[in-house]
């Protein structure tokens, strides 16, 4: 039996290392949305602790000094959360892209496995009817060797 040859393994092999390298680029682009995500987390953590002493700083002896730094911190922590959010908005985006990129090339090494797929069963089929041809062949020279024995 004859070996079966891709004709377009090499663009086959390009295709997988492309999908390769956009898991790997998708994987990187989730690290860095997770990494900013808990970065706004901190943010707010941090604002939601200033809140607090805040109404703490309200209900005991009123220091005007302390709470107007306080409210300062608030303001500040405000901005810095506005700051990462849009950090956060542009690595969603980053994240989007490269899980669009990668259904992409995943798509186009399925296309090309089905080419494969494909260009294998017509090798299988071409091989059945060279193996059937073969065996006719042979079939047809034994009843002739038999009949030309006989008569």
């Amino acid at each position: 039996m004859a070996r079966f040859r891709y004709s377009m393994q090499s663009i086959l092999d390009i295709k997988l290392k492309m999908e390769t390298q956009a898991k790997q680029e998708f994987s990187a682009a989730r690290a860095a949305l997770d990494e900013e995500e808990a970065r706004l987390e901190r943010l707010c953590d941090r604002k939601a602790g200033y809140e607090e002493e805040a109404a703490r700083l309200r209900s005991g002896i009123l220091d005007f000094r302390a709470m107007e730094e306080n409210k300062t911190a608030i303001l500040c922590m405000e901005n810095f959360i506005l700051e990462q959010q849009a950090c956060v908005k542009k690595a969603e985006d980053v994240l989007e892209r490269a899980r669009e990129k990668l259904a992409e090339v995943m798509m186009e090494r399925k296309t090309h496995e089905t080419l494969k797929e494909k260009a294998f069963g017509e090798f299988l089929r071409e091989e059945n009817r060279r193996e059937g041809k073969e065996v006719d062949e042979l079939t047809s020279y034994t009843y002739g060797q038999k009949h030309s024995a006989h008569a």
